[in-house]
């Protein structure tokens, strides 16, 4: 197992790395910005290196502050979390030159599942199903496109080929707007991504989003650990995540699953992965592949008891999974709610001090967070400050547990979206099940 690994990420997401290190007995450094000093996880781990001041720019995404951290501490690893460089195949690519080990997947596998239409090559290649689209980037023809956008239907979406996370994409309705939503599309990605290269899909009006978690070895093995739902959206960023989806049957789920496992083992995927897609009709749709633990995981630890984390560090030092797909069970049902310091009406950031703070219990509750009494969230990071995770032994249970658990968790001395938790958890098209990607925010009026 590997001795020591640096935690290149702060956080809740850093101090669930550090707790997993602590059970396999790995020590830990902690990286950290100016402002982070008072983080738990900082408190908590064996080592800190302070890597720069307050803004990202300047320390979390700072390659060779990085690296440099793990060569004066002697670590044997760099864990990226999400976000930050988690996904950069520069970075995974500099680790690995450096001599440490990049707790991830490969640097070619993250640049090839990084550009949209190499990952759609990989995936159709693979037997998975993908939108229907121009299949490859859109050329100068004019003609041609104008003639391909006919064949697919309106509506269509051009999207930045290096894009993700929402952006460097444009829903086109007409064949009148086609050409200048292209080239606007092409200079934004430019600006945006360093690369203007956009493709054309179909775009689906009225999809879920659900994603598949997959874990694959250094020794061509690769299993799934079932699907989520996370549809519950506003802006593309995602607000409620649940486990397994609403509506999805055990040969549907089986089906792809092995699909997504055979994907990995075509392209020598290493580590966690997770293989996003839009379904509607019953159809599944490829859109992306993340190639980083997600935030919504511990959704997928609750139903199946794997703990992926751990993997992500065991696949790293070389070992085999400890997991056949036979021994994959579906228990019960988890709901989790990004906790985020923001106004519940506005949704405007709401840094501060926390004056008072209570973690809800009970059976079934996980929390995933960072804060305590007294933090201070500080106003240069993204506004998550905690997961609220309800498991029970079905949907309903779930929600049932989650509601109570909203009701009895409080942080004082900031906003937070909690109230917003829990219009969704009482709300009628939600506790039905099987919402799409734009339920919230046409109920939220935005």
């Amino acid at each position: 197992m590997i001795e020591k690994i640096v935690i290149a990420n702060r956080g809740e997401i850093a101090l669930r790395i550090l707790r997993a290190c602590r059970e396999l007995g790995i020590k830990t450094v902690a990286v950290h910005s100016e402002a982070d000093r008072e983080l738990k996880h900082v408190r908590l781990a064996d080592e800190t290196v302070c890597i720069g001041p307050a803004p990202s720019a300047g320390s979390y995404l700072q390659v060779h502050s990085i690296i440099s951290a793990a060569e004066v501490t002697d670590a044997m690893a760099i864990h990226p979390g999400y976000g930050f460089l988690s996904e950069n195949a520069d970075f995974a690519e500099r680790v690995e030159e450096s001599g440490f080990i990049f707790i991830g997947p490969k640097p070619e596998t993250i640049r090839m599942m990084g550009d949209k239409i190499t990952a759609i090559e990989a995936m159709k290649a693979a037997g998975v199903p993908c939108v229907p689209g121009s299949d490859g980037p859109l050329d100068n023809d004019e003609r041609k496109t104008l003639k391909m956008a006919a064949g697919i239907g309106y509506p269509v979406i051009i999207k930045a080929a290096g894009g993700g996370g929402g952006r460097g994409m444009r829903v086109v309705h007409t064949e009148a707007t086609l050409l200048n939503a292209i080239s606007l599309t092409k200079a934004e990605a430019g600006a945006a991504f360093g690369n203007d290269t956009v493709y054309m899909e179909k775009y689906l009006e009225n999809p879920r989003h659900v994603e598949f978690q997959v874990l694959a070895d250094t020794h061509g093995n690769a299993i799934h650990l079932g699907e989520r739902d996370c549809s519950m959206q506003r802006r593309h960023q995602k607000v409620v995540e649940e486990a397994p989806a609403p509506g999805i049957s055990e040969e549907l789920r089986n089906r792809l699953g092995e699909r997504c496992a055979e994907a990995c083992r075509r392209i020598g995927y290493r580590g966690a992965g997770t293989f996003e897609f839009l379904y509607e009709n019953g159809e599944f749709y490829f859109i992306e592949m993340n190639t980083r633990i997600q935030v919504e995981h511990p959704v997928t630890e609750m139903i199946t008891g794997v703990d992926i984390v751990k993997e992500q560090l065991r696949i790293a030092a070389g070992e085999a999974l400890a997991y056949r797909q036979s021994d994959i069970q579906i228990r019960g049902h988890a709901v989790e709610c990004r906790i985020n310091a923001e106004d519940p009406v506005t949704f405007m950031p709401s840094p501060g001090d926390i004056t008072h703070l209570h973690i809800p219990g009970g059976p079934g509750i996980r929390v995933d967070t960072h804060i305590y009494d007294g933090y201070r969230v500080p106003p240069h990071y993204d506004s998550m400050i905690g997961k609220l995770i309800a498991h029970g032994e079905n949907r309903a249970s779930a929600i049932a547990r989650m509601r109570t658990a909203l009701s009895e968790m409080v942080v004082d001395g900031i906003k937070t979206n909690i109230p917003l938790q829990q219009r969704i958890m009482v709300d009628e098209a939600f506790a039905k099940g099987g919402a799409n990607i734009h339920y919230l925010e046409k109920k939220l009026g935005i």
